[in-house]
């Protein structure tokens, strides 16, 4: 059966023709419709009040709308076949798989399992008719921003290099930036999609508009964002300090929310297919210069569909103006990290190695490295500050260690001399020979045990036997050991008897308080007490 819908205009052609005086044979052939259905509409327009003997000027736009909403309501709609009625029957079980997330080919083999034979398109339009199947929550487009104001960001793979001299193929990305007011358009390829990366990008953009954007809208990519929160996304330490240091805004989309920078979603695919599709590119560099090129000369000439403008023209006439300053430095990428301070008092940050004082061994510490510095702090309170060293290179503060290890470490010569004339006049001597020629620092260890000689046998003794050592051009330690252990050691002369001194302080008995009495009454000799 045939089923064709009618609009409103032809509705509204029926009647007009109708009221005219026109057969309804003429009407249904002149408007190529049914004979039934010109005559359900008349008898609708009749009920409705219209009469044919009013005459045209009858049919008023109040009475049309009356005619059309009974219609509506009255009309016999499009009749259905058995096997609508078959997913009438089997209403829960498709809407209980529907809702479990079974796609809907696979409902329509289940039901042909059960022995129910159901085309997929009736299928589909029951599901879509009375089960709501594949609608989506109405949506309202967001009014354009200002000029200047809103950047969307996106990334995307494009493709592969060419083969280089080894037969290597290399996949490339690329970060897309377009504006939101005037649909401007700046690729920038890259191999990764890190923070360091993003920030290249972005300095590639400012120079590409000659300004920066007061806010930048990425996706929730983890070289940006280190924690998705449609509230307040957190962003990633170092582009944050870098989108405070050029002055500008970050604000993320929210987690699996195309919509959100609808303005660049879809311009991965057409970018991939129309900028570097069956291009071919050997470097990085080439494809860099490749798209900046197909920016300005073929997306950014020509015209829009959205707009009907040239991207490139509108955007230089009306939107470059309201941009902030582009920076005229360089940005100084910094470098986070957290190191752990060795057994040796050193710190590892990008293969470099930064002595630490002694109090932090075996702590991590926080390391932020620039271009020509790197800052160690522990919480917010800087620790210590180094010049910047390459891969593999080492920066040692002697104040970091004791002054003898700092000694050992740096190899200070001059250190050890000095301890030694601290010792004897032939002492230091005799270090200073020992210590003469090419590489001093062989000799350290002799000198180190010169010392411990000194420590165990006295400045006096050590200082006679360097004398004698010298006198007969011996500058051998060990030798120098077996002379003072083989010496006899010196006896303590006798301390002569000395006179007791004289008593100064005795006094009389008389400045005593108590003193002997003599008795009284003595009594006779021989007389019993």
């Amino acid at each position: 059966m045939a089923y064709r819908e009618v609009t409103m205009i032809e509705v509204k052609e029926v009647l007009r023709q109708w009221l005219l005086g026109k057969g309804r044979k003429s009407i249904a052939r002149r408007v190529r419709i049914d004979r039934s259905t010109v005559r359900r509409y008349i008898e609708v327009a009749k009920q409705c009040g219209l009469d044919e003997a009013a005459g045209i000027e009858a049919l008023t736009q109040e009475r049309l709308e009356q005619i059309l909403e009974a219609l509506r309501t009255t009309g016999p709609g499009r009749l259905r076949g058995d096997r609508w009625a078959l997913c009438q029957t089997h209403r829960e079980l498709i809407q209980k798989l529907l809702d479990r997330g079974v796609r809907l080919t696979k409902v329509r083999k289940l039901l042909v399992r059960q022995g129910v034979q159901i085309s997929y398109s009736t299928l589909y339009r029951f599901a879509c008719s009375e089960l709501s199947f594949g609608k989506h929550a109405p949506t309202i487009p967001v009014a354009d921003c200002g000029p200047g104001e809103e950047l969307q960001l996106d990334t995307g793979w494009m493709g592969s290099l060419e083969p280089d001299e080894t037969g290597r193929r290399r996949r490339f990305r690329a970060f897309i930036f377009t504006s939101v007011c005037r649909r401007y358009r700046f690729v920038y390829p890259s191999f990764s999609e890190g923070t360091a990366e993003a920030i290249e990008a972005c300095e590639a953009a400012w120079a590409f508009f000659g300004g920066v954007f007061k806010v930048l809208i990425p996706d929730n990519t983890k070289a940006i964002v280190a924690l998705a929160d449609p509230c307040g996304a957190g962003l990633v330490p170092v582009f944050l300090e870098y989108a405070q240091n050029r002055g500008f805004l970050v604000d993320p989309t929210r987690v699996r929310a195309p919509r959100d920078k609808a303005r660049v979603e879809k311009a991965v695919g057409h970018t991939r297919d129309d900028c570097f599709a069956a291009e071919s590119l050997r470097t990085i560099e080439q494809a860099r210069l490749h798209a900046r090129t197909w920016c300005l000369q073929d997306y950014g000439a020509r015209r829009h569909s959205r707009t009907l403008r040239i991207p490139r023209e509108q955007f230089e006439t009306e939107e470059r103006p309201h941009l902030l300053p582009a920076p005229t430095e360089p940005y100084d990428i910094p470098l986070y990290a957290t190191p752990k301070v060795a057994r040796d008092q050193h710190a590892s940050v990008a293969r470099a190695l930064y002595s630490l004082p002694r109090a932090f061994r075996g702590q991590r510490l926080k390391a932020v490295a620039d271009r020509s510095t790197v800052r160690f702090y522990q919480g917010r309170t800087l620790v210590k500050v180094h010049p910047r060293k390459p891969p593999g290179g080492r920066s040692t503060d002697p104040a970091d260690f004791p002054p003898e290890q700092a000694a050992c470490a740096l190899r200070d010569i001059d250190f050890f001399q000095s301890r030694a004339r601290e010792h004897g006049e032939a002492v230091g001597r005799f270090a200073q020979l020992l210590l003469a020629g090419p590489l001093p620092w062989t000799r350290m260890r002799r000198v180190y045990a010169l010392l411990g000689l000194c420590r165990r046998y006295g400045d006096t003794r050590v200082n006679e036997a360097c004398t004698l050592a010298l006198e007969a051009s011996m500058l051998d330690v060990r030798r120098l050991e077996r002379m003072l252990l083989l010496a006899p050691t010196p006896t303590a002369p006798l301390a002569t008897a000395r006179a007791a001194p004289a008593c100064r302080y005795l006094r009389p008995p008389s400045q005593f308080a108590l003193f002997p009495k003599e008795p009284t009454n003595p009594k006779p000799q021989g007389e019993p007490p």
